[in-house]
C-alpha cells in the first residue's frame, strides 16, 4: 500500500514535468514553457512498496487550447539502473528524502502493475489519499493474464506504444474527452480510462490507454 506524505517537494513534480514535457515527440506546446495544472489521475501499488507509481494528468494552458496529457510517473529512492534518458528529474521530499522521477513507461514497476490492471490482479488507488480505491478508473480485458511483462516502450508524435507477446498498450498520451461511456476504439481488446477536470472546472473522461491484441 502507498502512503501519501502531506509534505514538500522541491523541486515539485509539475515544475520537473514543465521542462520535461517540452522534449517528448507527442508534446503539442509551442516554443515557450507550459503552464501545468495537475487536474486529474490514480496510482497503483507497487506490490514491493519501493516504488511509487501515479498517473497523472497535467493540463498544459500556455496555448490557445487547453492540452491535457496523460504522463504515468515513478518515484524511486535510487537511480534505476538503465533508464537514465527516462529520467524526469529529482526532487528533495520532506519526509522521504532524493526521489527519484521517471518516465513510468520506461519502469518495469509501473509497467507490470499496468498490465495487472487490465486483466484484474491490480486495483486502482486514489491519487491523493492512502489505501483508497479510485472506483472512477475503468479497466477491461479480453486478452491475458499476462503474467511476467517485458515490454518494448516507442515513444511517437501520436503517444507511446508499449510492445508485449501478442499485443500492444497505446498512451494516449495527448487526451480527449470521449463523451458518456468507455466506447472502445474498432479493434481494441481492453482499455483503461478515468476522468479529469478542464481549467473551467468541468468534468470529463476518456480512454487513457487501449489494447490491441496480435
Amino acid at each position: 500500500m502507498a502512503v501519501i506524505h502531506r509534505t514538500t517537494l522541491s523541486p515539485t513534480k509539475l515544475e520537473l514535468l514543465t521542462t520535461w514535457l517540452p522534449t517528448r515527440p507527442w508534446y503539442r506546446g509551442g516554443e515557450g514553457k507550459p503552464e501545468l495544472s495537475r487536474s486529474g489521475g490514480f496510482r497503483l501499488d507497487d506490490p514491493q512498496g519501493e516504488v511509487g507509481i501515479e498517473f497523472m494528468v497535467a493540463t498544459d494552458t500556455s496555448g490557445a487550447e487547453p492540452v491535457a496529457y496523460f504522463v504515468p510517473l515513478t518515484y524511486r529512492g535510487a537511480p534505476l539502473g538503465g533508464a537514465e534518458d527516462a529520467l524526469v528529474g529529482t526532487s528533495e521530499h520532506g519526509v522521504l528524502g532524493r526521489r527519484y522521477a521517471y518516465d513510468g513507461c520506461h519502469d518495469p514497476v509501473l509497467v507490470a502493475q499496468l498490465f495487472a490492471l487490465l486483466d484484474g490482479r491490480a486495483e486502482a488507488q486514489a491519487q491523493s489519499e492512502s489505501d483508497t480505491p479510485d472506483p472512477t478508473i475503468t479497466h477491461s480485458s479480453t486478452a491475458g493474464p499476462f503474467g511476467t511483462v517485458v515490454a518494448r516502450v516507442s515513444d511517437t508524435p501520436e503517444g507511446t506504444d508499449l510492445s508485449v507477446t501478442g499485443a500492444t498498450l497505446h498512451l494516449n498520451r495527448v487526451l480527449r474527452p470521449a463523451g458518456e461511456g468507455d466506447t472502445l476504439p474498432e479493434g481494441a481488446t481492453g482499455h483503461v480510462s478515468g476522468p479529469w477536470r478542464t481549467p473551467k472546472d468541468a468534468e470529463v473522461r476518456g480512454l487513457f490507454a487501449e489494447l490491441r491484441t496480435a
